[in-house]
């Protein structure tokens, strides 16, 4: 079974190699520039590999050594695999919002401030926030008013949680991180709190601005 790049110009056979059964930590870093920072890390980009073809993981790399494509970043078998293999991807994601922040004390500020919720009935307001723009229709019926709440309305968006726009919150924050049967996408608590806090700096930001 080949589950590497047509180019790469050396085939490695994997059939019998132990794969080991584990499961990878899932961890995103954002960054106001993605771009710089890979330019100042050594770094081999992931890669997906499927009946289409091969092309670069949109945000996946390995800060590690890994197999590459000859004379090229990126890596030569196919993320899914690599994970399965025990290699580490991280995914590094623009995050524009964070150009705005002057310092660790200033994003620290951004974070602790009690963010304005009664903002989130504003479509204009939620239409300029990370991961919340076009969704206004279910941030103001939901209406969270703390980070836990927050973090919940993130993952209620998503396909495998979106019946619960209509529950109670004691009843969205029982069924909210309970992992779905099916193969819908759905928001993990881990994700779902950091981009939260995410989203509370862009509050606190864009109401500092007003």
């Amino acid at each position: 079974m080949q589950l590497y790049s047509c180019l790469c110009t050396a085939t490695i056979d994997i059939t019998n190699i132990s794969i080991y059964n584990t499961t990878m930590p899932d961890i995103d870093i954002d960054v106001a520039d993605r771009n710089d920072l890979l330019k100042q890390v050594k770094h081999t980009r992931a890669t997906i590999i499927d009946d289409k073809g091969t092309k670069p993981h949109n945000t996946g790399v390995y800060f590690t050594e890994a197999p590459r494509i000859p004379n090229t970043e990126q890596c030569s078998i196919d993320y899914k695999v690599m994970d399965q293999l025990g290699y580490f991807k991280i995914d590094v994601l623009n995050v524009n919002l964070y150009s705005q922040i002057k310092s660790r004390e200033h994003l620290q500020e951004m974070f602790d401030r009690e963010p304005p919720w009664h903002r989130l009935d504003d479509k204009e307001f939620v239409d300029q926030l990370f991961h919340l723009n076009g969704h206004h229709n279910v941030v103001s019926k939901l209406m969270p008013a703390n980070l836990e709440q927050l973090a919940a309305t993130l993952a209620v968006i998503r396909p495998a949680k979106y019946y619960l726009i209509e529950k109670t919150w004691p009843e969205i924050l029982e069924e909210v991180w309970v992992k779905p049967k099916d193969d819908r996408y759905f928001f993990k608590k881990a994700h779902a709190f950091g981009y939260a806090g995410a989203v509370i700096v862009n509050m606190n930001l864009l109401d500092s601005s007003n």
